[in-house]
């Protein structure tokens, strides 16, 4: 039964308005639904709300917003515009279609092609006109934005007309400057913000330009360009950032600064030659995500308590240890924000400044020009500063001169690269430093590793099976006794999963949560750093302590459901 024959045996239209309506709709060549909203005879909800009573198909009215872009894909955008069809949300294998003429079956034919295509099964549901053309325009993807930006400048990169030379390879710095390569980079970056992601990779292969961005801490393939343009978006990139554009056989770091949304956000640059080309890569820093507080990083209980002690301290070393990458600059930075008041004198030296923060000297060293961390901590001494931070203790000289600022009445704050906290010490003394000088100077040794976080909404509840649980209890059962009191680990305890939800763009992880380990410096771990300073003994000092590890960290963060068992052991799982 049509939908105009619906309505007529339901008395909703006459005879004569339904031989009006077909009369029309025969020669004008708009469907049932377009001719009755156009006249005003039935809003375009209860109209729907009719049709879907007639098909006996439930109606839905999805938020643009919550419709993901990789669902979207699963059917290509001429197919959905022509058909009245598209994706709304996906569960496992099971795909939702909204569809506005379900009815019609050349469509349905169409997605029973797309479905085998794809490989997806699928159920269908009614939606509006208005509520299919507001979910369309979510297609405005990455992948097109910059594809129109391409076509016109495919049209500028191509030989010109009969006898005209092709361009040569010192034009594309013209080309740079110009409306097309500008939209691209612009659309690159703006798509990587929007994201939420940390860093952007420009990089070249042998057949084109990928562009890859880091989301949570896992790169991600987002676009796909032709090789010709390399040297044009590499070279707007360095005129943004103020770098030589001429110069690609060596390495250069650059910044640069540019509004998005109401956002002012910062860029820190580095290319670096490969062999197919200049690799570039783009640091993304949000000053508004860059000072988060303690406990929004993972901190908690006693960790956070000896912290918090340190800070209070009037000197001593806070140091921070970890892999590159793993948030040890981040953690500085929120230890500074707690101590940036009116009266306190902060001066950082950092390679290179991630954050400016307001009421804080940052300075940046410049190693090419003899301005070092260790060239630039002497000076620093001389400012009548209360806090110091040196972005990396890299060599003797600069240990040496951290250890000797502590003792003389500042807070040293630093990072190191060590496996853990229990490695600071004999690192340190590796570096030339003098055992019985670091029981004055170090306060606190904080190792850490970064992992995704749990997406709060969609997130499952699961029993662990036994493998798991019996991991899991093995690895928690040597907690330190203290630890132990804040734990209740009951025989059917439960773990969280990821899902994946338009909010998390269907990776069921959104934002990245820190594991810790805290070393604190007592009089039982001076006289061991004094008489005997192997990691072993370091080691049974830090369990007397109470001293949790960062994959002990990770799973009471599993049981409070901030983040997946696969997480701990990605990233905390000593190898």
């Amino acid at each position: 039964m049509t939908l105009l024959e619906y309505l007529f045996k339901k008395d909703i239209i006459d005879r004569e308005k339904r031989g009006a309506l077909e009369y029309e709709i025969k020669t004008s060549g708009k469907t049932e639904e377009e001719v009755i909203i156009e006249r005003g005879i039935i809003p375009e909800k209860p109209l729907f709300d009719f049709k879907s009573q007639n098909l006996k198909i439930p109606l839905r009215d999805v938020a643009p917003e919550d419709v993901v872009l990789k669902v979207l894909e699963l059917i290509p955008y001429d197919s959905a515009k022509y058909y009245k069809m598209i994706p709304i949300s996906k569960k496992d294998d099971q795909i939702d279609i909204g569809m506005v003429y379900p009815e019609d079956l050349k469509a349905q034919e169409a997605l029973k092609f797309l479905s085998r295509q794809a490989k997806f099964s699928y159920k269908i549901f009614l939606i509006t006109l208005t509520n299919f053309d507001n979910i369309s325009k979510q297609y405005r993807s990455l992948k097109e934005e910059v594809e129109k930006a391409l076509t016109e400048l495919e049209v500028e990169l191509k030989t010109g007309e009969a006898g005209e030379a092709p361009m040569k390879k010192t034009e594309f710095e013209r080309k740079a400057e110009e409306a097309p390569v500008t939209k691209i980079v612009a659309v690159i970056l703006r798509h990587a913000v929007e994201g939420s992601a940390s860093d952007i990779h420009v990089e070249p292969t042998k057949k084109d330009l990928r562009v890859r961005f880091r989301l949570d801490g896992i790169l991600h393939a987002s676009l796909i360009l032709p090789l010709k343009v390399h040297p044009a978006v590499v070279a707007r990139i360095k005129i943004l950032s103020n770098l030589k554009i001429d110069e690609t056989r060596l390495p250069q770091d650059g910044r640069f600064s540019i509004n998005i949304g109401e956002k002012n956000i910062d860029f820190r640059v580095s290319t670096l030659p490969t062999t197919l080309g200049e690799k570039v890569v783009l640091r993304i820093l949000d000053p508004s995500q860059g000072l988060v507080s303690l406990e929004s990083l993972g901190l908690r209980v006693r960790n956070l308590e000896i912290l918090k002690r340190a800070i209070q301290r009037p000197y001593g070393m806070i140091l921070s240890t970890g892999p590159t990458g793993s948030g040890k600059t981040t953690t500085l930075y929120s230890v500074l924000h707690l101590l940036n008041k009116i009266g306190v004198n902060i001066i950082t030296l950092e390679d290179p400044v991630e954050y400016f923060i307001e009421g804080i000297n940052q300075s940046q060293v410049k190693p090419e020009i003899g301005y070092t961390f260790a060239t630039g901590l002497r000076h620093i001494l001389r400012q009548d500063p209360n806090v110091i931070m040196v972005g990396e203790i890299r060599d003797g000289e600069t240990a040496s001169l951290a250890v000797n600022a502590a003792l003389t009445g500042h807070i040293v704050l630093s990072t190191l690269h060590t496996n853990n906290a229990l490695g600071v010490i004999p690192r340190l003394i590796d570096l030339g430093v003098a055992p019985f000088l670091m029981p004055s100077s170090l306060s606190v040794a904080i190792a850490q590793r970064l992992a995704r976080r749990l997406c709060p909404h969609c997130k499952k509840e699961a029993s662990p099976n036994p493998k798991v649980k019996e991991m899991i209890i093995s690895e928690l059962s040597v907690l330190p006794p203290s630890a132990k009191e804040d734990i209740k680990l009951s025989k059917s305890f439960k773990i969280y999963e990821p899902v994946g939800c338009a909010k998390c763009r269907s990776e069921g992880y959104s934002g990245r949560i820190a594991f810790f380990e805290v070393l604190e410096m007592t009089p039982q771990l001076a006289e061991i750093i004094l008489k005997e300073p192997t990691e072993s003994k370091i080691k049974e000092e830090a369990f007397r302590q109470g001293m949790i590890t960062m994959k002990q960290d990770g799973m009471l963060k599993v049981l409070g459901g901030v983040t997946s068992l696969a997480e701990v052991l990605r990233v905390a799982e000593e190898k």
